[in-house]
């Protein structure tokens, strides 16, 4: 008697499929990025959004991508890059609770150099916040 293992075979590479695609990645996990702490009802960036995380150090990520450098032509060059020819997008901006404020101000800079006027800034739920169900 033979036991048949096509159909095991079949469910588990099933369930390995949906569990790759229905995990989410936290982005700013992996960059360790400590968002500074704020009250107010969360924003959905959406999918379509370009994301600028700037790290303690004042080191920039585009989109989770690391810049060579801290200059203002190389942001702009990177931003610009994930355009695509469209100025509509938001700019999401997460910035570390301890990076420099001239570093925020730059990633605004190159926003409006670039004539993108949607801006967004991304923060943490205070403690209270947070047990209170508000994020």
């Amino acid at each position: 008697m033979d036991i048949n293992l096509t159909p095991l075979i079949d469910v588990v590479f099933l369930l390995l499929i949906f569990f790759m695609v229905s995990t989410t990645f936290d982005r700013d996990a992996e960059l360790g990025i400590e968002l500074p702490q704020a009250s107010g009802d969360p924003a959905d960036p959406g999918d379509d959004s370009l994301t600028v995380s700037i790290d303690a150090q004042g080191r920039y990520f585009v989109n989770g991508q690391l810049l060579i450098n801290t200059q203002l032509q190389t942001l702009m060059s990177a931003m610009r890059g994930e355009l695509a020819e469209r100025d509509d997008v938001p700019v999401v901006i997460h910035a570390d609770g301890a990076a420099q404020h001239q570093a925020v101000v730059q990633v605004m800079d190159a926003a409006q150099q670039l004539g993108l006027a949607r801006l967004r800034f991304t923060t943490s739920a205070r403690p209270a916040d947070a047990a209170q169900g508000r994020n």
